[in-house]
């Protein structure tokens, strides 16, 4: 499969030095990138396809976390923001789900498009996930369902919007909140925007839309969908070492089992 039946390479030209560097400038500027019409209408039909014929195999779940992704911190109350509980409720259908022919493989593999992640996010270099599960991921909102408040593992997001909702399901986020690398994690500030008191930025993106958001230290969510149809969203995960998994805790969470 070439890169140019994956993507609309004439809009976005990736592999061209000034494209990329225009869009480094604007994620380093704003923490996030969207690029709409990135994924060739081809390609988001064949997805669409893919997801609805693999449905029956995603895991759908309601799930209590924190915004941490972690266990609770006893020598924290339950209420504090440490320890404090959001909903995720949603359907998945983890990497080793994905076809081995899909668009989806394609596009996560391709050096063009990983050396295009690399230059934006300013690595060297990209690996997949060292479990079975995490690296690609087609997620599903029904009526309702929504993904809680939380801060990523990996220090950036990758997501391809494949079926939009028809009201509600907005991804909103809150720039450079907590600093994971000195161990800032910024309660004060956690526990305002839990109780809806910080303004949220929001991303909106129509079906083909690329997104890159840097979300360690960023907390985010996506709103609940209040329309009938479905939202399916792409997620390509990828790490700047080789050798890491998911931490057994997320992948309990989202996928149901570790491997």
């Amino acid at each position: 499969m070439n890169l140019s039946d994956i993507i609309d390479l004439d809009a976005h030209p990736i592999a061209d030095p000034a494209f990329r560097r225009a869009c480094r400038e604007t994620i380093d500027q704003d923490g996030a990138l969207v690029l709409p019409g990135f994924l060739t209408p081809e390609t988001v039909s064949a997805v669409q396809a893919e997801g609805m014929r693999n449905l029956d195999q995603a895991y759908f779940c309601v799930q209590q976390h924190n915004v941490y992704l972690t266990e609770p911190d006893p020598s924290f109350p339950m209420d504090h923001p440490r320890n404090r509980e959001v909903e995720s409720s949603k359907g998945c259908i983890p990497d080793d789900v994905i076809e081995a022919q899909s668009p989806l493989r394609g596009l996560y593999d391709a050096p063009d498009f990983q050396a295009f992640l690399c230059h934006v996010f300013g690595e060297e270099a990209l690996y997949p996930y060292a479990d079975n599960v995490s690296s690609i991921n087609l997620h599903y909102a029904r009526t309702g369902q929504e993904l809680g408040w939380h801060f990523d593992n990996s220090s950036f997001a990758i997501t391809l919007m494949i079926q939009e909702p028809e009201q509600g399901g907005a991804f909103e986020y809150v720039r450079d909140v907590r600093d994971a690398d000195s161990g800032e994690m910024n309660f004060a500030q956690v526990g305002r925007i839990l109780d809806g008191q910080e303004r949220v930025e929001t991303l909106h993106a129509a079906p083909g839309t690329l997104s890159l958001f840097r979300g360690r230290n960023s907390m985010h969510r996506v709103a609940p969908n209040d329309g009938d149809r479905t939202r399916m969203l792409v997620v390509l995960a990828y790490n700047s070492e080789p050798g890491i998994a998911l931490s057994e805790n997320a992948r309990k969470t989202f996928y149901g089992r570790l491997d």
